[in-house]
């Protein structure tokens, strides 16, 4: 995972990386199996800067999603979910949970004390509680996350497990990470879908715009953007799912008895006010950066559906992120779902 792997350092970096969320899905799937009633929708997200050989920022998240079918949604989550002014009332619902884990890093492992104007080491351990409403024209998707960041979200162990299995540079300066703190937000966001759908040789184009916004003291933002999809059979949803502050999309699909896939390109941009990866810890000393207030990321790629499985790929440019950042932030997004 360190900058300019060789090809086969490369490699068992992918290896070494996928062993966590391939542990996770076994785990669950079994857990899952073992109640014959229950079924639904699992996927798992991996994204990581490994598969352009970089180390740096953003370097790394993995989350697992599940969407249970047959069972109506908590009454509570509606109730909450309708304070929205402008959460649908009526549609096809679905509610869902996500458990995950980030790690930011500065752009320098090497160092035991990275210079203060870089990214400081920081993770995020969470659970998200999603409720979403699907109607012929628009897709509303209304999430509560819970977590901590620090120590406590073990994400100076997890590099540092990859890192020894691949046999690459140990991080040195997890010292320095932001302290402990319980953290939250609440998103909400409404996708027009199918705003425009036209049919170009023979294949299918739409564009869904998005508005959105988050608030907590993990993130507070407002975004908007929209997904441009053209291929065979479009399906009915605003993308793959990705990790926050990431386009979201949708965790549910519809299985198919053919093979279907689909180009997209997702262009987003967001006003952010919170950022406690770059701001620092809310109530402690910790380390911190001066953000950019404007973000903007630019993300394309593939999706793949056969029978009750999706797999897809999504390559994300993300620009600076804070005043002193040198680079841009570039990395990539895997999914895989199965419908159960």
């Amino acid at each position: 995972m360190s900058a300019y792997l060789p090809p086969l350092r490369f490699r068992k970096a992918i290896v070494a990386i996928a062993i966590i969320p391939a542990t996770i899905f076994l785990t669950s799937f079994t857990a899952f199996s073992e109640e014959a009633s229950l079924s639904g929708e699992l996927s798992i997200v991996l994204e990581n800067d490994v598969f352009f050989r970089t180390d740096r920022d953003y370097t790394s998240g993995i989350a697992l999603f599940w969407v249970p079918t047959g069972k109506p949604a908590p009454g509570w989550m509606m109730r909450v979910a309708r304070w929205m002014p402008w959460f649908p009332e009526d549609g096809i619902i679905r509610h869902g949970y996500a458990v995950g884990q980030n790690m930011y890093t500065p752009s320098n492992i090497k160092l035991p004390d990275p210079p203060l104007d870089d990214r400081p080491y920081a993770g995020w351990l969470y659970l998200t509680r999603g409720i979403a409403v699907e109607t012929d024209r628009q897709f509303d998707i209304f999430a509560i996350t819970v977590g901590v960041v620090g120590p406590a979200s073990y994400a100076e162990q997890t590099q540092k497990f990859i890192h020894e299995l691949i046999n690459t540079d140990e991080p040195q300066g997890w010292d320095t990470q932001l302290r402990n703190e319980l953290g939250f937000y609440i998103t909400y966001q409404r996708t027009w879908l199918e705003l425009v759908k036209k049919t170009l040789i023979g294949l299918d184009f739409d564009l869904a715009p998005h508005l959105g916004g988050t608030l907590g003291n993990v993130y507070t933002y407002a975004n908007g953007g929209f997904t441009l999809r053209f291929g065979k059979d479009l399906p009915h949803d605003s993308g793959p799912p990705r990790v926050q502050p990431s386009v979201l999309g949708s965790v549910f699909f519809e299985p198919t008895d053919r093979f279907t896939w689909y180009l997209f390109v997702s262009p987003e941009g967001r006003a952010v006010a919170r950022n406690i990866f770059l701001d620092g810890n809310t109530f402690k000393d910790s380390r911190s950066v001066n953000k950019e207030p404007l973000v903007g990321d630019l993300q394309w790629g593939i999706v793949l559906t056969w029978h009750r499985y999706r797999l897809s790929f999504t390559d994300v440019f993300r620009t600076r992120e804070f005043e002193t950042q040198a680079y841009s932030e570039h990395y990539g997004s895997i999914c895989f779902s199965i419908g159960m």
